[in-house]
């Protein structure tokens, strides 16, 4: 394809949503009705685009300048290979089934040029990551996703808890860039360059330590914007933010960035930086399942369920598999998108028809039940998109999933006995999340209906707006798309495309996943059918928020009364808290005594000052008074007292002969 031609659609891609974005900004509340039409036009243009000019084959790098100083040109790189293409698919894709959606979704939003302005920013910012060519241009619109997500998790700004989610998000983000800025102005320091062509080149004279560092320090990115461990939190709660922002959020966009980074990066990751990848990786995964067992919102659950694949995701990139975990993000980004539109099907059908939520939390699983039959279609979307998401046979899930375990497996061949540990905690994870989908399907969909005790809930399917997106979503979550071998993802397509061919093919790892899977679902049932259930001697009541959100030793939850003054992150709150002690303790009691002291020295010198300095000169100034007025005394014109001081003179004058 000739420059020319990429130069175009760098233009169209990036031009048109940021366009709309400043259209709509600009355009206000008159745009209303209009908005969500031109949002859905721009990005299904951007998607047309995307699929004409696609070229998987080649790979371009076009260089645009940005500035000049003297002999210097700062460059701005964008690249095009088959990596760019598949993100730019998948982004546009997601994005336009999400803003269908929520026309319907949010069509009572008084602001809803507001939302689809930010969707665009958003989008324009994840595209600029995708065509990004060197590490300080995706560091630009990193930060701008940063922004947009802000902007979108805290839509509903004038609820507490949603500022407090994205002052959350925002921050813990924040955590991450940093280091990923630091990896940069390392790389730039000793190479003189971000781009990647030239960096490849450049890396090969670095010494292995210091690669190995900067590597890490990149790594910090995909910690912020992927939630990794210990920077994950704030993915649960971006959950305050409506549903389709989530369903983008969570699936193909600003945590696939992470992903995405590092498969940018793969080939300046050292084997130490490999393995301390694939550890977070492993920790994250088993966090956000163990924490997606005890959840009761059921966009939390999915929430928790991303922070697992994600760990998954990269776990495959520290196994030096950047491809699968690019597979992986694939598949998850249609299943994990339908999960949360037809979530937020769920909570539209909950919703009392008075809008009232204080007294019912339309999210507590505890409160749904039974809605199989009420809200058929959305069934059929959210069981087979978490059948995908448990790792069942026949969906697409399950070839990603079991592609990872594959190679988590042959890795540990060649790292000795211990390493084993990865690929066994691995498929465990994949037990658990068999476990928690089910118990949230059985919980949502079957058993009693538990909504009955509000009269106001009357659940209803959602319109054609919002479940056509679903079923498309939950279609894409079947095998087909990916390998016509339902059992093996190495004969399909996508990895074909990719080049990475297992080194060798076992049957014995997926039975053992189809065998842990299965346990995790026959596990749950039987829980469901005992005689308390999951949810047993729990309260139901929504408004316990404590039983719905877990605590934490790294983060404190929203809280009403100490929101103004209680930051979240406890690390900072306890250094704040001792910094409070030294303060009052140490400081405070330096100063008290220093003024103590200084009221006691000014109470001594200022008996000194008057006692005597201003004694001994009231004393001369007596004395001399007391003299001047007895010699005027004997000066007062009497011959008498003449006489009496010459004779009293005289008789002084021999004594003093006769005695001395």
């Amino acid at each position: 394809m000739p420059a020319s031609s990429y130069t175009l659609s760098t233009l169209l891609l990036l031009g048109l949503p940021f366009l709309t974005f400043v259209g709509l900004w600009a355009g206000g509340r008159r745009v209303n009705r209009m908005a969500g039409v031109l949002a859905i036009v721009i990005t299904a243009l951007g998607l047309l685009i995307s699929i004409v000019y696609a070229d998987p084959s080649g790979i371009a790098t076009l260089r645009f300048n940005w500035i000049q100083m003297g002999s210097f040109t700062l460059q701005l790189p964008v690249r095009y290979d088959s990596l760019t293409w598949l993100m730019l698919l998948l982004v546009h894709f997601v994005a336009l089934l999400v803003q269908l959606y929520s026309t319907t979704y949010l069509s009572h939003e008084r602001s809803l040029y507001r939302y689809f302005a930010f969707l665009q920013l958003f989008i324009f910012s994840m595209i600029g990551i995708i065509l990004s060519g060197s590490l300080l241009v995706m560091y630009i619109f990193w930060e701008l996703v940063g922004l947009a997500s802000y902007l979108l998790i805290g839509f509903w700004y004038h609820r507490p808890r949603t500022v407090w989610a994205a002052k959350k998000a925002f921050i813990l983000n924040r955590i991450g860039d940093a280091a990923f800025l630091t990896g940069i102005l390392l790389l730039m320091y000793y190479t003189g360059t971000t781009d990647f062509d030239a960096v490849a080149l450049a890396i090969t004279d670095l010494p292995i330590g210091l690669l190995t560092g900067i590597g890490l320090c990149l790594f910090g990115g995909c910690v912020g914007k992927s939630a990794q461990f210990p920077l994950s939190a704030w993915l649960p709660d971006a959950m305050e933010g409506p549903t389709p922002v989530s369903a983008l959020i969570h699936a193909a966009t600003m945590v696939a960035a992470g992903i995405f980074l590092l498969a940018r990066i793969a080939f300046l990751l050292t084997p130490t930086a490999q393995l301390v990848i694939a550890i977070i990786g492993t920790i994250t995964m088993l966090h956000g399942a163990i924490r997606a067992t005890g959840a009761w919102d059921i966009k939390r659950v999915l929430a928790y369920s991303t922070i697992s694949q994600l760990g998954l995701m990269v776990l495959a990139v520290g196994l030096g598999s950047w491809q699968i975990a690019l597979f992986h993000l694939t598949t998850h980004a249609f299943f994990k998108a339908g999960l949360f539109l037809s979530s937020g099907s769920v909570i539209h059908a909950m919703t009392p028809a008075d809008g009232n939520t204080s007294d019912f939390d339309p999210q507590d699983m505890r409160n749904m039940g039974g809605l199989q039959k009420v809200l058929p279609i959305t069934f059929v979307c959210f069981v087979v998109c978490a059948a995908a998401l448990a790792g069942l046979p026949f969906f697409s899930g399950f070839l990603s999933k079991d592609a990872i375990f594959i190679r988590a497996f042959a890795w540990a061949s060649h790292h000795g006995t211990l390493a084993y540990i990865v690929p066994i905690l691995a498929v465990l994870a994949a037990g658990m999340t068999a476990y928690y989908m089910t118990r949230q399907v059985w919980l949502v969909f079957f058993d009693q209906p538990r909504f009955d005790k509000n009269p106001t809930v009357h659940p209803h399917e959602s319109p054609a707006t919002m479940w056509v997106p679903m079923a498309l979503l939950a279609v894409l979550s079947l095998f087909i798309w990916f390998s016509l071998n339902p059992l093996d993802a190495d004969s399909g397509w996508f990895i074909s495309s990719l080049n990475a061919f297992a080194e060798h093919h076992s049957l014995a790892i997926p039975v053992l996943s189809v065998a842990v899977t299965a346990a995790g679902i026959l596990l749950a049932y039987r829980q469901a059918t005992s005689g308390g259930g999951f949810i047993g001697n729990t309260s139901t009541n929504p408004t316990d928020r404590q039983s719905i959100f877990q605590t934490s030793n790294l983060l404190a939850d929203y809280n009403e009364e100490n929101s103004q003054y209680q930051f979240f992150l406890v690390p900072m709150l306890r250094f704040g808290q001792f910094l409070y002690k030294v303060e009052v303790r140490l400081l405070d009691a330096v100063v008290d005594f220093i003024a103590r002291a200084s009221v006691v020295l000014a109470h001594l010198i200022s008996w000194i000052d008057r006692y005597i300095a201003d004694g001994g000169v009231h004393l001369t100034v007596y004395t001399t008074r007391s003299a001047g007025q007895l010699v005027r005394m004997l000066q007062n014109g009497k011959i008498q007292s003449y006489f009496v001081v010459t004779v009293v003179g005289v008789f002084l004058l021999l004594l003093w002969i006769l005695v001395v």
